[in-house]
């Protein structure tokens, strides 16, 4: 089912709480609203469920416009933050009580419920009751009782927030799995950049109500559009500069830190004022040219397999670079040549709000 959101706002009293959002979800896909608390995804996904009216704009399910749609009439699963599970129930009672709801006969309810618990992998806990099973399990359970109404649109809030990190884990798999294998529709929240660069067909970052940035998860992170999507879907080191020169597919930006050379110029323009990011892991220890850079070892952090250095610029800008598998020792006060490669590099515009 491809769910469409065209310029749509919603506003409580009188706090804007999104600003003529526009989207295309396709068919099929796994696809991902992230952002910080309060910009606005959980809200867009309850106006999806039903829950909320749109103030402006339109929301459709295929060619079927869903504005004026009752929640239970719009075919979607919903999977909470808090499970929502019956506790009086079994597992199999709360798998069923969808299909109770939409008056299947007892013997489709068995048949579906037992297909949904199959595909959650829960078959085995049919008859238990939800206070005797663990976090992850509740959320499997909360997961076919969604799935089990055969839904149109699966939609996800936050559903591993309250779970511990190796559950969370575990359960990114399985989520990925299920989606491969129902090839449902899905639009799934989250504020953890993890679980949305793993799992994600593709992600929309939001800010303030506003999309950011909409792509693939491995283009959120390389290219960043916006400084804001730079630093929230991981750590970014900034140099500010001025473009001197863009020419087919390279461009040179003058930096404090010397002349950097970046693999693609964009729609930049010599003189223009920039900034210019990289990740931790794109700084290369050693010597290499383009892009090289002298700097002094400030702090050393060693955990194993990686090892975590703050570095300071020959112009005392602050860096932080990440080595793989370290075997050179270093400590804090060795000189240290680095360098960074055109193609980790990106370039945007310095903009009134882009600075800090």
């Amino acid at each position: 089912m491809r769910v469409s959101i065209r310029n749509v706002s919603k506003r409580f009293d009188r706090t804007p709480v999104l600003r003529d959002i526009s989207l295309e979800i396709e068919d099929r896909e796994l696809f991902f609203l992230l952002g910080p608390s309060g910009c606005g995804k959980t809200t867009l996904l309850r106006l999806l469920a039903g829950f909320y009216p749109p103030d402006a704009g339109e929301l459709w399910f295929g060619e079927q416009r869903m504005n004026d749609v009752p929640p239970h009439r719009r075919n979607t699963g919903m999977v909470f933050q808090n499970y929502a599970l019956w506790p009086h129930l079994t597992v199999a009672q709360n798998v069923a009580y969808g299909l109770e709801v939409r008056r299947c006969s007892a013997a489709e309810r068995r048949r579906r419920v037992a297909e949904a618990l199959a595909v959650v992998q829960m078959e085995a806990f049919a008859e238990r009751s939800p206070n005797q099973l663990s976090g992850g399990q509740q959320q499997r359970v909360a997961l076919a009782r969604a799935l089990v109404v055969r839904p149109d649109v699966l939609l996800l809030d936050e559903p591993l927030s309250n779970l511990d990190a190796r559950l969370r884990l575990e359960m990114r798999e399985e989520i990925r799995r299920i989606h491969d294998e129902t090839r449902i529709t899905t639009v799934y929240v989250t504020h953890d950049q993890k679980e949305a660069l793993s799992m994600a067909d593709r992600v929309a970052v939001l800010r303030e109500g506003g999309v950011e940035q909409i792509g693939e998860p491995r283009r959120i992170y390389a290219r960043p559009a916006t400084r804001f999507v730079a630093e929230f879907v991981g750590e970014t080191n900034w140099l500010e500069g001025r473009v001197v020169g863009a020419a087919g597919e390279h461009g040179e930006v003058e930096t404090r830190a010397g002349r950097l050379q970046t693999a693609s110029p964009g729609a930049l323009t010599p003189g223009q004022p920039v900034w210019v990011g990289f990740r931790p892991e794109a700084v290369r220890m050693g010597p290499g040219l383009p892009n090289a850079l002298t700097a002094r070892v400030r702090q050393v952090t060693y955990l194993g397999e990686i090892e975590q250095y703050r570095l300071e610029l020959a112009d005392g800008t602050p860096v932080k670079a990440f080595e793989q598998n370290p075997q050179a020792l270093r400590r804090a006060g060795d000189a240290l040549a680095v360098h960074v490669r055109p193609e980790d590099l990106f370039v945007l515009a310095v903009t009134p709000t882009s600075g800090r």
